[in-house]
């Protein structure tokens, strides 16, 4: 048989080859194609191929790849002429064909196929021509040869199937017919659109058609990369999770522990259907579980989910400790057992427990105790839980900064945590607690909240009902919840935190209380805390008395029982070096210094005697009253006023205030109008190291201005307080019963205090207003005829060989009344 050779121009004649045809493969001109062959008219057409046609061949793709038999009408028009290159035979009985497309050629199915005849050996024969596919070369041709050839280097860095060599030997092609039939057997589409590039006789419209869908294969590529990747990774991260969890589960298995994911939340179902929440909370905390679930057991979120359903769960929402049926009797009895007067706060506490009695919910109290250290405030609130059989807890403010500190952290945190008061309840395991807020007075705000603007939402009855934590995000019920607080001034609490707390006031002992204090409480516990016996030491009551005194100075009674420490220590050693357990010690006035040393306060403050510019004046602290003594020096000069001690703002606007009074007066003093130009003023409060401030002193600076101005004494034994106007009046002031109590331990024998307060003395105690003479006063001239001494005629030659400073001050031959 004859051999032919085709050199890419139209056959004028139409030529015959063995025919075979291809499933879902096309194959292209100048293109290498391998293929296994297994049908036996495809095998004998190969044979057939290279025995008698010098090994050419006439491939042609089906249009339905599932026939085993195509008849003509099958078989596409348009096929490539293509030589044989190798042939390897299989065990199988396959053989394995590399094939090299030589030309395109076009057959009519109805006229050139030669049907199989058994004489030719069941394959059969297709008459062809070859097609010409010479194209015009032009401008836009070469562009589109180099945009498509730039094109190829991006294939080949997406999709690494292709060898660098065929993309290189690609680059280097300028027909753009034979560039896309170069192309084309690496793009992965379907057979069918293959056949319509290999239809396409125009070299530089089928160019473009390739550049189409290369760019698209080059994008597909691209994604599947991506997607591959995802699923790489994710593949990998869930095969590391399932074998680490496998192997948590046979070690757990080893151990004897079952950790069964799905029995844990179902576990955490079932308490959370036991816990006695709202509808709506309970339905946030499921979505939370149901989260959990979906999450691995080693990932970071599923330990922030856990501990927030572990917190959920562990608080007691409405689990009530029973406290209807309270004894009133009883519960008065056990405060009064902890605590020595306090009729006040007990009475409050009571009434409290008498209306739990009778009604059956009650919003919890805000109560706020306010008064110096030590005076039994945070103890008196514990006394409360155990009388109303709740647990107690307290809560120390002091120094809180945070807003976080009450409201918690949001989970947003790491390391985020609910609120000392979400912590509290958990701890206790009730929701009617009685909490403890310690020193709500020392809070203070910075650029992480304000702490006492949360305590707003917690302290209000009308809204703590619903209180939202930051971590937990749920509205819990405190208005069960017993809150007392606790504070040495209110001036540290702003004004709407105190709008929702009833103010109670803790006032200072009296010297009496601290006696009978240190007898019932102080004495008993110390005697028993340092190992002695009630019959190991005797401690007279004058002897607690001169401890009182001369050894402590304060409102509540803390050094008092530090001094009785002491006594118990010294009394202990006694007892251990005499190696005598049932020896008996007496503590006696007299032998009180040996244990305890030197007084270290003395006892009466008093001047001796009346003095010219000095008055004795009251003052309120945290730790109690105090005798405050002002003191007045005139000096020649030109009118300076020089005020020390290290006084307020408050306090020198006082003594301002006072000067400008004392000139307003100046004539019924009896003093020159211009009295003032012709000295300096020095005013001073002794215990310049301790700072001192407020509107009380008004009238103790006036009557020591006047005093040494008219060179008249102060009486010694006389006190005052009160707050000074420039017409003269005597404004109210606080602390009154403070200021009463310094005045009785300073040996003072009369007061003078603003008419307004004398309502207040109610609230003093009869012992002291019987040792004292109250006088209420409404203006300054009340307080000069109470307060200065003595006949007032001639004061300025009073006892003195020549004439004192104050005497260049008054009017030529003024002279003042004598006193009635």
């Amino acid at each position: 048989m004859p051999t032919f050779s085709f050199d890419g121009k139209k056959s004028p004649d139409p030529m015959t080859l063995p025919m075979m045809s291809l499933r879902e493969v096309v194959m292209f001109p100048k293109s290498i194609v391998p293929l296994f062959v297994g049908r036996e008219a495809s095998i004998k057409a190969i044979e057939t191929a290279v025995a008698d046609y010098g090994k050419q061949i006439f491939l042609v793709t089906q249009k339905s790849p599932e026939k085993e038999h195509p008849e003509a009408g099958d078989l596409y028009r348009v096929g490539t002429v293509s030589k044989i290159l190798q042939m390897l035979r299989l065990p199988d009985g396959t053989i394995k064909v590399l094939f090299e497309g030589v030309a395109r050629a076009a057959w009519d199915p109805d006229v050139d196929m030669i049907p199989y005849a058994e004489e030719e050996g069941d394959y059969p024969k297709a008459r062809f021509r070859v097609l010409d596919e010479a194209g015009e070369e032009t401008a836009e041709g070469k562009a589109l040869i180099r945009a498509v050839q730039d094109s190829l280097e991006e294939f080949g860095k997406v999709n690494k199937k292709v060898a660098p060599e065929a993309i290189l030997a690609m680059s280097t092609i300028k027909d753009a017919g034979q560039l896309a039939d170069q192309i084309m057997p690496h793009l992965k589409i379907d057979f069918s659109r293959k056949q319509e590039i290999l239809e396409e006789l125009d070299p530089n419209r089928r160019l473009e058609r390739v550049y189409e869908l290369l760019l698209g294969e080059i994008e597909i590529v691209s994604i599947e990369k991506r997607v591959k990747g995802r699923v790489k990774d994710q593949m990998e991260k869930n095969q590391r999770e399932y074998y680490l969890n496998e192997q948590v589960k046979a070690i757990n298995k080893e151990m004897g522990r079952d950790d069964d994911p799905q029995a844990e939340a179902q576990e955490l179902e079932a308490q959370l259907d036991a816990k006695p929440m709202s509808d709506e909370n309970r339905e946030r905390v499921r979505k939370e579980i149901k989260k959990m679930r979906t999450m691995q057991s080693s990932s970071a979120e599923y330990t922030v989910v856990r501990n927030y359903i572990d917190w959920v769960l562990d608080l007691p929402w409405d689990n009530i400790k029973d406290d209807k049926d309270v004894d009133i009797k009883q519960a008065r009895a056990i405060l009064d057992e902890d605590h020595y007067g306090l009729e006040k706060p007990k009475e409050r506490i009571l009434e409290y427990l008498a209306v739990q009695t009778l009604v059956e919910t009650m919003k919890g109290p805000i109560l706020c105790f306010v008064g110096p250290p030590g005076v039994g405030k945070t103890s008196i609130a514990r006394s409360i839980a155990r009388s109303m059989d709740r647990e107690f807890l307290r809560l120390s403010l002091g120094g809180v900064r945070d807003e976080a500190e009450i409201r918690g952290h949001r989970r947003t945190y790491v390391g985020a945590m609910p609120g000392k008061i979400i912590q509290s309840l958990k701890r206790v395991k009730f929701n009617n607690p009685v909490i403890c807020l310690d020193e709500v007075d020392k809070m203070s705000a910075d650029f992480r909240g304000d702490p006492s603007a949360a305590l707003l939402e917690v302290l209000d009855p009308e809204q703590n009902y619903a209180f939202n934590d930051h971590y937990l995000d749920l509205d819990y019920d405190l208005s069960k919840v017993f809150f007392i607080t606790t504070a040495n001034s209110l001036e540290g609490i702003p004004l709407p935190l105190q709008d929702r707390m009833e103010i109670i006031r803790l006032p200072g002992y009296l010297e009496t209380e601290k006696v009978e204090i240190a007898k019932g409480f102080l004495l008993p516990k110390q005697i028993k805390q340092h190992g002695l016996k009630p019959e190991n030491l005797k401690v007279s009551d004058n002897a607690i008395l001169d401890v009182v005194r001369y050894y402590t100075k304060e409102a509540g009674v803390r050094n008092l029982e530090r001094e009785i420490a002491s006594i118990c220590r010294k009394s202990a050693m006694k007892i251990v070096e005499d190696h005598d357990r049932d020896k008996s010690i007496l503590i006696s006035k007299q032998s009180l210094q040996k244990i305890l040393g030197v007084t270290k306060y003395t006892y009466g403050e008093r001047e001796e005697e009346a003095q010219v510019g000095v008055c004795n004046g009251l003052a309120w602290t945290q730790l109690g009253g105090e005798m405050l003594l002002v003191e007045v020096v005139l000096m020649p000069g030109k009118g300076k006023v020089e005020i020390t001690g290290k006084l307020g703002d408050v306090m020198q606007e006082s003594a301002r205030a006072a000067v400008s009074y004392i000139r307003s007066r100046s004539d019924l003093l009896g003093l020159k109008p211009d009295f003032y130009k012709l000295v300096d003023i020095h005013i001073h409060v002794p215990d310049g190291a301790t700072p001192k401030d407020g509107p009380s002193a008004g009238v103790t600076l006036t009557t020591a201005l006047i005093s040494a101005l008219l060179n008249i004494p102060v009486r010694n034994d006389l006190a005052m307080t009160g707050e000074i106007t420039l017409r003269g009046r005597v404004l109210p002031i606080g602390g009154l019963r403070e200021k009463l109590l310094a005045a009785h331990r300073g040996l003072i024998k009369t007061v003078l205090i603003p008419a307004e307060n004398e309502k207040n003395l109610q609230d003093v105690p009869k012992d002291i207003l019987k040792d004292l003479e109250v006088i209420p006063v409404k203006t300054m001239d009340q307080v000069i005829d109470r307060a200065l001494e003595g006949d007032s005629r001639n004061v300025w030659v009073r006892n003195h060989g020549e004439a004192p400073v104050a005497a260049c001050l008054l009017k030529e031959e003024f002279q003042r009344p004598a006193r009635q």
